[in-house]
Order: structure tokens, then sequence, then C-alpha cells
């Protein structure tokens, strides 16, 4: 794994844009090609099976969690927990998740957490990068590839649960409107659908109203029978959304299960139910369980908030509005840091599926919303 200097393509913002991916300079230059990531094939294969395999244990994780009704140690409000055993049940369907990991390229990659409900990123880490990769396929000596099958696996995702009759003809999606990043991740993964022939309507989150004759309606006061959402199941529980949730009929994507899956609550059941395994660090809902530097985390917290790291005597923290609902603490698994870019692997689930990787740097071990995107490729 190696980080190395490339030229920026002389057309790189229109390329992007072309894909949709039209916040690539959001807080100064969040795309970033001023450099790319080396990988050998073997390190790839590494970061496939690695995939594969946390996302086994975390289904296994699930559940127990849910056999065993430990919702409580995940903070996870009692009005939901009848919803989320209807809806594992049912086998409700899951797009999409991504694991964060810490991978220096030798040894097993670390899961530093899972991204299972409402993962961002996705169209930097499949289109936009994918097009870098053939404009520069001259520069990379004409045979370089990409863990990078994401598109395809959307595409194919969608199919399959249109015609296993889990989602309709027709669906709505949202997330909350006038937010750049949001509305560009769900626009891409509406032409996903699209291209799967399904007819995805948008509808701003804030938007969505209530018929008492006629369930959740629409902008246009038309009934929502299916909608797929980029929004937290937390946040949606926390306002009258949720209390009408329960007396709803209509179909979620991501469904309901995977408030399991995504909160951070999940890290010290994985270390004891798979305690020593390769993939995952020692983690615990106690801190003194936990020898020698750690993290710790919020349950619920996004794009690093109010983590904070104990590594050596010296404390980072990151701000943030999350931790109201307890923390968990994680044994300290070092990222690579190429002379001050610390870098996180994102390594996407697409079904049940590996699907491929982005990498994010951050000035800081912890990564947040001031990270940058960088593309990769091996050989």
């Amino acid at each position: 794994m190696i980080r190395e200097p490339s030229k920026p393509r002389a057309d790189w913002r229109q390329r992007c844009e072309e894909v949709g991916f039209g916040f690539h300079s959001i807080d100064g230059i969040y795309w970033d090609e001023t450099a790319r990531y080396r990988f050998a094939a073997a390190q790839i294969d590494t970061l496939e099976r690695a995939s594969a395999e946390c996302y086994r244990v975390c289904m296994e994780a699930a559940t127990h969690i849910i056999e065993q009704n430990r919702f409580a140690e995940l903070a996870i409000p009692e009005e939901a927990w009848s919803l989320i055993r209807e809806s594992w049940e049912k086998d409700a369907p899951s797009l999409f998740g991504r694991f964060d990991f810490a991978y220096t390229g030798v040894g097993e990659p670390k899961m530093l957490e899972f991204n299972a409900d409402t993962p961002t990123g996705i169209v930097e880490a499949s289109v936009a990068q994918w097009h870098w990769l053939e404009d520069m396929q001259a520069e990379l000596g004409g045979n370089a590839d990409q863990f990078n099958s994401i598109h395809e696996k959307l595409i194919s995702q969608w199919k399959w649960m249109r015609e296993g009759n889990f989602i309709p003809q027709s669906m709505h999606f949202t997330c909350v409107g006038d937010h750049e990043e949001d509305e560009g991740n769900l626009h891409y993964l509406r032409d996903t659908a699209m291209q799967a022939g399904i007819e995805p309507l948008y509808v701003p989150v804030e938007q969505i109203g209530w018929d008492e004759g006629n369930d959740f309606v629409d902008q246009h006061g038309a009934r929502i029978d299916t909608l797929f959402k980029l929004y937290p199941w937390e946040w949606m529980w926390g306002d009258e959304f949720g209390k009408n949730l329960r007396r709803s009929t209509m179909r979620v994507v991501e469904p309901v299960w995977k408030m399991v899956l995504s909160n951070k609550g999940i890290l010290p059941i994985l270390w004891e139910l798979f305690p020593d395994h390769p993939n995952l660090l020692p983690a615990s809902f106690e801190q003194h369980k936990i020898g020698g530097d750690y993290v710790k985390k919020p349950l619920l917290s996004r794009e690093g908030g109010n983590v904070e790291l104990f590594r050596g005597g010296e404390v980072f923290r990151a701000n943030g509005d999350y931790g109201e609902e307890g923390f968990v603490y994680q044994q300290y698994s070092p990222i690579p840091n190429f002379d001050g870019h610390h870098a996180t692997i994102g390594a996407w689930i697409v079904g049940d599926e590996p699907a491929g990787i982005g990498v994010r740097e951050d000035a800081t071990p912890i990564t947040m919303n001031t990270s940058q995107f960088v593309p990769h490729f091996f050989t």
C-alpha cells in the first residue's frame, strides 16, 4: 500500500460532475487526485476477504442481539424492538453498507466500525474513481485495475429486490433537502435504481407528510408505499415520524433491523462472540477492560463526531453532538500515516457481497467530515 503523487486530469471537475459528483470541492478540496494509492493484487484479495468475513460475523451478531433481546445495551428505543424483529424475520432486504478498516497493507485489516444504515461516499467510490482509472490508464501502465464493482452490483441488487417483489416498480427516495452531499449521494442511488427499471421519485424528508387515511405521503399528497432513506433511523425515531412508523404499512430501505448493525454497541458484542478474531479489535462497554491505547466512541456517532482517541499520553478529540446514548471503548489500531495524511479504507458491501473500496484521508487520526477522498488502483 503506497501513497504516491499524481498529476490531476485537466478536466477532472467536469469528469466528476458528469457522474453527478458535484460536491467534489465541498469545504475546499474533497476529491483529491494530486495523490493516489497503489495496492498489490494480494492486498486487494485480503481486503475483499476481510469485508466478506466482517459482514458474516456482523450478521451473526445481529442474529444474537435480536434473538437474545439485547437492544437496551445499544440504547435502541423500546418502541422499535418489535419492528426490528418483524423486519428481521421477514428478511427485509438491504441495499448496502460500508466498513471502515485500519489497514497498513501488512497483516489483517481491522474493522473500526460498520456504517450500515446511511453510508455516504458512494458516488466518489464508484463511478468517480472508476472514471479516474480509465482516464489514467496510460500513465498507470495500461493494465491497472481497481477494486470497484459498486455500480454494477447496486444495479443488480435493485433488480433482485424488484424481481423478488421486495420493492415496487415505483418508489420514493429521501434525504435532507438542500444538503449538497446527501443529495448527491441520493441522486446517484436514484440513477442506479432507474437503470434497474425502477421509477425513483424524490421527496425531501422534511416534506414527507402523514395522511390519517392514507399513511405517509409525499409533497404532492401521493402515498409512499416504499421509501429509500438516506436519513438515520435514530433520527426518525426521535420525531413525529417515528411515532407514525408504528402504524404505517410503508416499507423502508434500509430496513429497521439495520439499527442493530449501524450501532457501535455491536462492537463489544462482536468481540464477546468472536474473541481474538483476526479482523476485530477488542471492544467493551467498560473502559477498564481495554488495555493500552484506546478509542472512546459514542454509540451513534457519525463522521467522527465526539470520538476521543487516547494514544501514548496524547488525546485527540473530535467535536460533535453525540454521546447522550452512551459510549463504547475499542482498542486503538493505528491507521497508515503518510506524511500527515492518515488513511482509512472504506470497504463497501452491496447486498451481502464485497463490492469495492475507497480511501479517505484526514489530517488527524480521527476520520471526520473534513476528510479527503483519494483514488486507488492495483497492479
